[in-house]
């Protein structure tokens, strides 16, 4: 069971806030990688976690480790081909793609904040939000104890049909 990783994480997630947009490009405002690592860089530390990220052939792999434990969850993403961008040759495109989904695989692994939620029109950056349950977090959680589905419960933002399996689990 991967119980450390989930309660170290959760209380990193309490921790760290929105991490707000330092650069901007093709119409929208994002959080650079380096303004990323330099806020959670220290709060990862502090609560025992690491991370890595990987290239295999067309994808990456983000992996976030808990030091002591040795527990882990992984992502995968698939790095779209052939894309195309004006005045950039194939490398600049593929580098570009590298960092755009490092950026947003680590801030979805982790329950980051990095972006305006503009969908919806509302003013996320001012919104005390709990970080969304992944589905790996989720498959977890369907096997923890009832305590720790508890703190799941009361830490996490999730689906109704999530939150109602969880709270199946614990009755």
């Amino acid at each position: 069971m991967s119980k450390h990783i989930y309660k170290a994480l959760a209380e990193f997630q309490q921790e760290v806030k929105p991490i707000y947009q330092s650069s901007q490009g093709y119409g929208y405002k994002y959080a650079s990688l380096g303004s990323i690592f330099k806020v959670i860089n220290p709060l990862l530390k502090k609560h025992g976690l690491g991370f890595t990220q990987l290239l295999n052939g067309e994808d990456l792999t983000t992996i976030v480790f808990h030091i002591e434990s040795g527990e882990s969850i992984e992502s995968n993403m698939h790095i779209q081909q052939n894309v195309s961008l004006a005045k950039m040759n194939t490398f600049q495109v593929l580098g570009s793609a590298i960092t755009y989904y490092r950026r947003y695989s680590l801030s979805a692994a982790l329950g980051l904040i990095t972006d305006s939620d503009i969908d919806a029109c509302g003013d996320e950056e001012k919104e005390d939000r709990k970080p969304a349950l992944t589905d790996s977090q989720f498959t977890s959680s369907l096997k923890a104890t009832p305590e720790q589905i508890k703190t799941v419960l009361s830490k996490f933002r999730m689906s109704a049909t999530q939150r109602k399996e969880l709270e199946k689990k614990v009755k």
